[in-house]
């Protein structure tokens, strides 16, 4: 009767933090799979009509949704990795203690304090071809100026670096609260039995960091999957479909073509990729015992 008593206000105390998880995850997530299913009906303004796979396979058929998928692909196997070890570098780096240290931390926070429509409008004034700040440095170098966003074989790589300059910061914060908790009589014990800094970093830091790293891996996986904003404000997904991610593209469908089952199918489908993503990084993580 007690463990009963027990068991019941539990579930009283988990009630707001269940309702809020089914109204603003799990509900939205039904929606979107129901209207993947469905069409708008011509005859009748507002009402779905049920036509089953009919969206998903018009949208295999489409050779701009593939595209899309490869660039959301492409996309991230750059930047996952390059956000969470620059992250890293830069946890490892404000972790340190020496005169000075806080300008630095300083300077690593700035990206945070700078919400990305606002950098992506000052990277897009400093990438501009004409007079932009980058063309002129590479001047200095006798480097002549590159078209960067305008250009198919650039514009993905620079939204890269522009995501990156903004998300490497945010991620430095849990990385670095994750090295706080490091021990540092374990760190001196393996100093005093002869290991290298490099040995220290790779043999203890970095087993000891192992969840925080991977809830970093994880959420900016999530993130860049969704990233939207630069293409909307940068590139519009061009030139040439070269930055049309799938976020993107679905947004196209449902709000400026006004196909909104077809929206919704995208979503699922980056949905998917996403869950995807994430079981094979926590699989990973697994089999090394985190």
């Amino acid at each position: 009767m007690k463990r009963r008593s027990e068991a019941l206000v539990a579930y009283w105390m988990l009630a707001p933090a269940l309702l809020a998880l089914g109204i603003f995850r799990i509900y939205p997530i039904a929606v979107t799979c129901w209207g993947s299913l469905c069409t708008e009906s011509f005859a009748h303004a507002g009402k779905l009509l049920f036509v089953g796979l009919a969206n998903y396979l018009d949208l295999f058929k489409d050779p701009i949704f593939w595209k899309s998928v490869w660039v959301t692909i492409k996309l991230n196997i750059v930047i996952n990795p390059l956000q969470v070890c620059l992250a890293l570098l830069l946890a490892v780096m404000a972790n340190q203690r020496f005169r000075g240290i806080g300008f630095y931390r300083l300077l690593f926070f700035v990206p945070i304090g700078v919400s990305l429509p606002i950098a992506c409008i000052v990277w897009r004034i400093m990438l501009d071809p004409n007079n932009g700040l980058i063309d002129s440095i590479l001047a200095l170098g006798r480097i002549p100026a590159q078209p960067f966003l305008i250009n198919q074989d650039q514009a993905l790589w620079c939204i890269v670096a522009i995501a990156t300059w903004k998300g490497a910061s945010f991620w430095m914060i849990f990385l670095w609260a994750g090295l706080q908790d490091v021990p540092r009589e374990v760190q001196e014990a393996a100093q005093i039995d002869g290991a290298s800094q490099t040995q220290r970093f790779f043999r203890i830091t970095l087993p000891l960091i192992k969840r925080p790293l991977l809830f970093v891996l994880v959420t900016d996986t999530a993130v860049n999957f969704l990233l939207f904003v630069p293409m909307f404000l940068l590139t519009r997904g061009g030139p040439a479909y070269s930055t049309n991610v799938l976020m993107y593209e679905a947004y196209k469908s449902g709000f400026t073509y006004g196909e909104m089952g077809r929206a919704l199918t995208i979503v699922m489908v980056l949905l998917a990729l996403v869950m995807i993503a994430v079981v094979a990084q926590f699989s990973l993580f697994q089999r090394e015992k985190v």
